[in-house]
């Protein structure tokens, strides 16, 4: 029996350790066991027979000791010993633009637990040619890194995506014909850490002016970072709904007629969907010098107009199609940068670097050495 543990950031059933699980079910290969990691929060979002530990509890210490094969979505930092040949498998969640890890600017101490992490990672994923040497500079890690895309991004390009969009729009309550913009913003380290109040993001966006000018066809979706994830407050009656606590983003990007982001890694996953982005920029010069720094030029490369001003961002959206058309070639270079390997084969791709064709699924890449 080869156990295979799962951990996603926040304890969520979901991501790329979701796409990897379903995706050895969907194979059936081997004498596997799954055990996913959750929280008293997530514990009983988890589908029926899935089976769990606390996270952070001697009971999780002990399955992830025990594991052939952990998969993880983010540095764990609970202390635990991974036992010889265990294959730890990270796949990170997202290209980075802002400057990630050691690359940015931390707190004392802040990386100290999360580095004993990447010290266990035996490979570790990176999405598309550009982001690999980034993301290994950035953990400081001399492992394996393999370019496969996301498992998590499967979904954009697969056979049901129609059907998948259907659903969360219905489960979501928005009616045909209306057009549903996905506001996905990044955190701000300034707001997490230096703050008190447990309200303290408002969406920086003149609600009442977004519902006069778009009228009744159009509603906001917020996603809003996990870092601020419950920590904003909506006016009654606004034209909005909070999305924040659904589990996986590339429903939301189905179901979005268009995406408003800042310098969240969002824009390339929901570049994939070729749909139209605008760059609400307004905290530009002091994110990009001042919070984190950027790893490229936004302004250069942006495959949508950058927009400093509600006004300037309601008018993007009431104008999305003629936004979109104007920036054609450098959505198109965006995607052939970033996308390249968004094929709807990335899961596939994964299981064969755990699993490779031919051998026991029993057997893990570097059980074998």
């Amino acid at each position: 029996m080869v156990k295979v543990v799962y951990f996603t950031f926040r304890g969520l059933f979901a991501d790329n350790p979701r796409a990897i699980y379903e995706g050895l079910l969907a194979r059936g290969d081997g004498d596997l066991s799954h055990t996913w990691l959750c929280t008293p929060k997530t514990r009983d979002t988890f589908p029926p027979g899935v089976d769990t530990v606390l996270y952070g509890t001697p009971e999780a210490v002990a399955v992830l000791a025990a594991a052939d094969v952990v998969v993880a979505n983010d540095c764990m930092s609970m202390p635990w010993t991974k036992s010889p040949g265990t294959t730890y498998l990270q796949t990170w969640h997202g290209t980075p633009l802002k400057r990630i890890h050691h690359d940015a600017p931390v707190r004392e101490g802040w990386l100290d637990n999360p580095d004993k992490d990447i010290a266990r990672w035996d490979m570790l994923l990176s999405p598309n040619p550009p982001s690999t040497e980034r993301l290994r500079h950035a953990f400081r890690f001399g492992g394996a890194i393999h370019e496969t895309g996301y498992p998590r991004n499967d979904v954009l390009s697969g056979p049901d995506r129609d059907d998948v969009r259907a659903r969360v729009r219905a489960e979501l309550g928005i009616p045909d014909g209306t057009t549903a913009v996905l506001y996905a913003p990044t955190w701000r380290d300034d707001l997490v850490f230096d703050t008190k109040d447990g309200h303290d993001f408002e969406v920086p966006i003149d609600l009442t002016a977004f519902a006069d000018r778009l009228g009744a066809d159009h509603v906001l979706l917020t996603r809003l970072h996990s870092m601020v994830a419950g920590r904003i407050q909506i006016p009654s009656g606004a034209p909005v709904i909070d999305v924040s606590d659904r589990a996986e983003s590339a429903e939301l990007y189905l179901a979005a007629d268009m995406l408003v982001t800042d310098y969240s890694s969002a824009m390339f996953d929901f570049a994939i969907t070729g749909k139209p982005m605008v760059f609400y920029t307004y905290d530009l010069e002091h994110y990009r010098d001042d919070l984190r720094g950027f790893y490229f030029d936004l302004v250069d490369v942006a495959p949508g107009p950058l927009v400093r001003t509600s006004e300037e961002l309601i008018e993007a959206i009431a104008d999305r199609d003629v936004a979109a058309s104007e920036l054609a070639d450098r959505y198109s270079r965006f995607r052939d940068t970033f996308c390249s390997l968004e094929d709807g084969h990335a899961t596939d791709r994964v299981l064969d670097l755990l699993f490779p064709p031919g051998d026991s699924a029993g057997r893990s890449t570097m059980e074998r050495g």
